[in-house]
């Protein structure tokens, strides 16, 4: 082939077919991590407590209708008696919950795992309990009801560490099981029979000290529901069908308040029926119990910085090779594949060692040393590429603009997108103006004779 540079360009894109599949192959290593780290999180869950729901306190009640009726035809017509189960609650009036959480991460290996410790005090009341009296349904039919009680869900039972509950001032005794069939996990305590249907107003009083992972969240199960809610974390996740009316969020933790009517949920309804809570899978339905949480999540991840910065990587090797590429035309040099080969694979490497370093260290500090580490070794290698240490230094200096332009990139999330595209118009426009006395038709003859490089100089002549 008679025409250099047509070759050149040739190996180069084979390079970067080479270092896209390097690229491919440390991403599948940041894709294995997280799913270790999430890995890590199940078992946490499995051996201390899951993500915990709060649901209640309700007061209930298990009734049984019996009535006598007919079967069969004419003749072949016999009395039956028949049977109806049902639940009878009652929701309460005023529901308040004031709460504290301290974050207590856990391990596995050098994956860490958000747990927390909350304690509660819980308050409920009812102006009556009048919606405990069973209804018939059937003329003549027989109501019977066990004792009511008032009953309290959690989604991990294993997560309870202290329970006292009162009602109207005398200590009860809690039970282990919630008795709601719905979601059973929880706890319960039977009230004195004299109350059922009680025109006096009932006040439960209920300390609760819980652990769980992750995620905390609340039903809204009464008529007006508030929860307020102190912790040491500070970066929460408000999620949920309702957000807090009022959020504090600090370097030293956070407090949130929520405020519900029933007339802003189904959710009371819901409980009465005996509905399940909503999951992602209906999500906020209106037959499924609502709920509102809050996630103690960490906003340095670093898998997923990590996986953002590497969505770069290739980007990177094709600005360098663009500049190598300009530099190599308009200073006459002769840059060999491998040499390109070699400053791509530095590139590259520097994911790598993000990755492998933020398991250990800060993410910020992760990414100083690696682009520390790599901006070096560029910089000395391209005082040899280059031919001299003006080269090389300035090659280094591009290097480090551009981990610089990638680290803002990661640290503005919401704008990353606007500023990415202004630094490549940038870019863009920086080698159009450089280039735009640039003769390419003698440049790139066939013969090559007016654009032959120079011979690449020895390591002594370089030095």
């Amino acid at each position: 082939m008679k025409n250099p540079y047509f070759l050149k360009i040739i190996s180069i894109f084979g390079v970067s077919l080479i270092l896209w599949a390097l690229l491919a192959q440390i991403n599948n290593v940041g894709t294995e991590r997280k799913e270790r780290q999430f890995e890590a999180q199940q078992s946490v869950e499995a051996s201390q407590a899951e993500q915990q729901t709060l649901v209640g306190p309700v007061i209930q009640t298990q009734c049984t209708e019996e009535w006598t009726g007919l079967t069969g035809e004419g003749a072949n017509q016999k009395s039956v008696l028949q049977r109806r189960d049902f639940t009878v609650s009652a929701i309460p009036t005023q529901l308040a919950v004031d709460a504290k959480t301290k974050l207590e991460p856990r391990y596995r290996g050098i994956f860490k795992v958000n747990t927390y410790a909350v304690q509660s005090l819980i308050t409920a009341e009812w102006t009556s309990l009048k919606a405990l009296r069973p209804q018939s349904t059937q003329p003549n039919s027989r109501l019977s009801c066990g004792a009511p009680y008032v009953m309290t869900s959690v989604s991990d039972a294993r997560g309870i560490r202290r329970v006292a509950l009162q009602v109207n001032g005398q200590q009860l005794a809690a039970r282990p099981g919630s008795n709601h069939a719905a979601f059973p996990s929880g706890f319960h305590a039977e009230l004195p029979e004299a109350l059922r249907g009680a025109d006096q107003a009932l006040k439960v009083s209920l300390t609760l000290d819980l652990i769980g992972t992750g995620n905390l969240s609340w039903a809204p199960v009464a008529e007006s529901t508030q929860v307020k809610l102190a912790s040491d974390w500070p970066h929460p996740s408000f999620a949920g069908r309702f957000l807090p009316v009022q959020r504090d969020v600090r370097t030293d933790g956070f407090k949130a308040e929520w405020q519900i009517s029933a007339l802003a949920t189904t959710a009371p309804k819901n409980m009465v029926a005996g509905a399940p809570l909503c999951t992602p899978t209906h999500g906020g339905t209106p037959s499924c119990i609502e709920t509102f949480s809050v996630s103690f999540v960490d906003p340095v991840n670093t898998y997923s910085l990590s996986d953002r910065a590497m969505k770069y990587g290739l980007l990177f090797v094709g600005l360098t090779f663009i500049a190598v590429g300009l530099v190599e035309a308009l200073r006459r040099l002769r840059v060999h594949p491998i040499q390109y080969l070699f400053v791509g694979c530095a590139l590259s490497i520097f994911f790598f060692l993000l990755l492998s370093l933020s398991e250990h260290l800060a993410f910020n500090l992760a990414y100083g040393l690696a682009a520390t580490a790599c901006v070096t070794l560029l910089t000395v290698y391209g005082r040899y590429l280059l031919q001299g240490w003006a080269g090389g230094l300035s090659f280094g200096a591009g290097i480090g603009l551009l981990y610089g332009c990638l680290f803002v990139l990661l640290q503005l999330e919401q704008a990353a997108l606007v500023m990415g595209s202004l630094m490549l118009f940038g870019v863009l426009a920086v080698v159009m103006l450089l280039t735009r006395k640039l003769d390419w038709y003698a440049l790139l003859k066939a013969d090559g004779k007016a654009s032959d490089p120079a011979p690449l100089p020895n390591a002594a002549a370089s030095s």
